[in-house]
């Protein structure tokens, strides 16, 4: 066939190329929700109630205003070796979509031998070749890999992202628990030392006639009690320091000092709204990119079952020391098309379209379950919140309550109008508010790192 009889055959090759490598869009995240979560209706506003009205804000480490944690949560991203690993994920997936990618470009290869009388495999003849080929993408198949894997990189990038998040928000709860068990541990001890005072009291009652070995036997006890509350906060402190110290990549060793005290909660903090949670979460957002790459997997297993086209060209020489080539041009060019048609193959094809088309939905279902479970983490973490704010109130009036009823009661013991189990039922009472108070203090900021970490947040700035 002569050049002028092909030039129309090129051009409509050319034109069905274009038109098959338009692909069709996955689903938008709207039609996403609908799909993976009919029955969830979104509401305006939070079911558990509004800290506050506004959009979400980055940067929720710096509320807490302690340089100590900015420290060790930089620390973590740093040397953290999960966060390490996903890194290495994100270059490994990155890499993936540029190699699925190359396909969509011609490719040229360069191929060479030689064969002279004292080298090679000794047959005389010298010749290379460069061979190109370039498919002609008629139904997409090759852009639907190239996006596939493009909305994988996407993916793996958004996990990493909420993987920093989660990582942040451990060393942030590890290091509030640690400030707690300190707390608690400053608790127990002045606790012990006033049951000391009192199994003091009652030696010296016992000794002028005004007391028993029962009192002074009962004192004793409860200031051991006082003390093994204190190593068991202090064991809670130092496993708390421990996962700190893992987290930020350093050894074991519980050598942080947390301090004795609990920093205050920030003021209410704006949650945006419902709708645009699913938008905002990283890990919500890696799902949907993974549904995008499961669309495109099938989209390529679809294309598979038809014809492929691709162009070569060629440029060739062969020479010999040993002998002459017959009626040999040399060098040589080509150019051509080869066509590849599936015909028979037992239905395999069909079956990694229906493979991929499982995947497909296994993805979205996937989607839903996370989707539904940020919407559960957020109203939770909200939930808690406001009940820990009504618990801190109460909790807070019980102690001072208690520490009058302490006086009181003490102060009757030693003019000895009361006894001293009635000092000691005190005691108990006032250590069991105290303890609760420093409890539920520190669960409201483990629960506003919660909260933070829900609504999607990021920590840094």
């Amino acid at each position: 066939m002569d050049r002028p009889a092909l030039r129309p055959l090129a051009a409509a090759v050319l034109a069905a190329g274009l038109a098959g490598c338009v692909l069709a869009p996955p689903p938008e995240q709207p039609d996403l929700q609908k799909q993976a979560l009919p029955q969830l209706q979104v509401p305006a506003q939070w079911a558990a109630g509004t800290p506050a009205p506004g959009p979400v804000a980055a940067g929720w480490i710096r509320q807490f205003d302690d340089r100590q944690l900015d420290q060790l949560v930089a620390e973590a991203m740093a040397f953290n070796p999960d966060l390490q690993v996903a890194a290495a994920r994100v270059e490994a997936a990155e890499a993936s979509a540029r190699a699925a990618g190359a396909t969509l470009y011609p490719q040229l290869n360069l191929a060479g031998h030689g064969g002279g009388k004292m080298g090679g495999d000794a047959s005389g003849v010298e010749a290379f070749g460069l061979f190109a080929s370039w498919e002609l993408d008629l139904w997409g198949r090759v852009r639907a890999q190239h996006a596939a894997a493009s909305a994988q990189y996407e993916s793996v990038v958004l996990d990493t992202q909420y993987a920093r998040q989660s990582i942040a928000a451990l060393v942030a709860k590890s290091w509030f628990l640690a400030r707690e068990a300190a707390v608690q541990r400053a608790i127990a001890g002045e606790m012990l030392q006033a049951a000391r005072e009192l199994a003091d009291l009652s030696r010296e009652r016992a000794r002028v006639g005004k007391g028993d070995e029962l009192a002074v036997s009962q004192a004793e006890a409860s200031a051991l009690g006082y003390r093994d509350l204190q190593l068991q906060a202090d064991i809670a402190r130092k496993n708390a320091l421990r996962a700190i110290e893992v987290l930020a990549g350093r050894y074991p060793s519980s050598t942080i000092d947390p301090g004795l005290t609990l920093p205050p909660l920030p003021g209410p903090i704006p949650t945006g709204l419902p709708s645009e949670l699913l938008e905002r979460r990283p890990d919500v957002r890696a799902a949907e990119r993974r549904v995008a790459a499961a669309f495109y997997r099938t989209e390529q297993a679809k294309a598979a079952r038809l014809p492929t086209i691709s162009l070569t060209a060629s440029l060739s020489s062969i020479s010999s020391d040993l002998f002459v080539m017959k009626e040999r041009d040399n060098p040589v060019w080509s150019a051509g098309a080869t066509l590849f048609a599936p015909l028979f193959n037992a239905g395999a094809l069909q079956a990694q379209v229906e493979a991929r088309s499982a995947d497909q939905k296994a993805a979205l279902a996937d989607y839903g379950r996370i989707g539904a479970r940020a919407f559960d983490e957020v109203e939770g973490a909200l939930s808690q919140s406001f009940n820990l704010d009504d618990r801190a109130d109460v909790l807070s009036r019980s102690v001072r309550a208690n520490e009058a009823s302490v006086g009181y009661a003490r102060a009757r013991y030693e003019i000895g109008s009361g006894d001293l189990g009635g000092v000691q039922q005190q005691l108990l009472a006032l250590q069991a508010a105290r303890a609760s108070l420093a409890r539920v203090q520190g669960e409201r900021l483990i629960q506003r790192v919660n909260l933070h970490l829900a609504l999607g947040g990021d920590f840094g700035s």
